[in-house]
C-alpha cells in the first residue's frame, strides 16, 4: 500500500493526508517541523490526551474552540484551573467533555510548571529523547523514546501520556521526521531539523 497521495498540486505528500481536506494545510505547514516554544509544546501534548480514543480530525476541527476554552493553552493560566472551570468546560459544546482528559490538562499545566522550574523548560526537556536512530517512516506508533518519556512524565505526575501519544507528538513537533519517503515535505522537515537550534 503506498504512503503517498497526490496532493492538490499535483506533488506526492503523506498517504493520510487523503483522510480529509483540511489535513493537506496541517500537513504542509506544521506537521513534522521542530517547535522549541513551550506553550506549543504543552498544547499539542493536551490534544493529543484528547485525541486518545478518537479521530485527529476530530480534535483538529475543534483547535480553536480548545485554545479559547484552555487559555491559548498558556499553562500557567490553566495550572490555577478551579472547579468551577472543570464543570465550565463540560459544557463547553465546542471541545470534549471528557471529564477526565480536563482534567488532565489542569494537573499537566501544574506538572509543566513543575518541569520548568527543575528541568529549564520543556521544549529542553523533550528534546532529550530526539530519537538517534528512529524508525523507518511511518511503519510504528511507539519507539523507545516515547516508551521511555511517557514513563518519566508519568513519574513526575502527567496523566494521559502513553507511549502513543507521546509518539504522535514527537512525530508532530519534529522530533523524528516522520514524514513518508516521496512526500514533497520530507526535505522541508529534514532541512529545517538540520537548522533547528536544539534547546538545551
Amino acid at each position: 500500500m503506498s504512503k503517498t497521495v497526490t496532493g492538490p498540486d499535483g506533488e506526492q505528500r503523506c498517504a493520510w493526508c487523503q483522510a480529509a481536506p483540511e489535513f493537506f494545510e496541517y500537513h504542509d505547514n506544521e506537521w513534522g517541523y521542530p517547535v522549541a516554544d513551550d506553550q506549543r509544546l504543552f498544547e499539542k501534548l493536551c490534544l493529543e490526551s484528547f485525541q486518545s480514543g478518537l479521530s485527529w480530525r476530530t480534535i483538529l476541527a475543534k483547535r480553536e474552540n480548545f485554545r479559547k476554552a484552555f487559555c491559548g493553552f498558556d499553562f500557567n493560566k490553566v495550572a490555577g484551573f478551579s472547579d468551577a472551570d472543570i464543570e465550565r468546560l463540560l459544557q463547553d459544546e465546542g471541545i470534549v467533555r471528557h471529564r477526565g482528559k480536563i482534567e488532565a490538562v489542569i494537573n499537566n499545566a501544574q506538572r509543566a510548571q513543575e518541569l520548568i522550574a527543575s528541568e529549564g523548560s520543556i521544549a529542553g526537556y523533550v528534546w532529550r529523547y530526539e530519537a538517534e536512530n528512529p524508525p523507518e517512516p511511518q511503519t510504528a506508533s511507539t519507539s523507545p523514546e516515547s516508551v521511555a518519556m511517557s514513563k518519566d512524565l508519568k513519574k513526575r505526575g502527567w496523566k494521559f501520556v502513553g507511549p502513543t501519544t507521546v509518539f504522535a507528538f514527537m512525530q508532530a513537533m519534529g522530533l523524528i521526521n516522520d514524514h513518508a519517503m516521496g512526500c514533497a515535505q520530507r526535505e522541508k522537515a529534514a532541512q529545517l531539523r538540520r537548522s533547528f537550534q536544539k534547546p538545551t
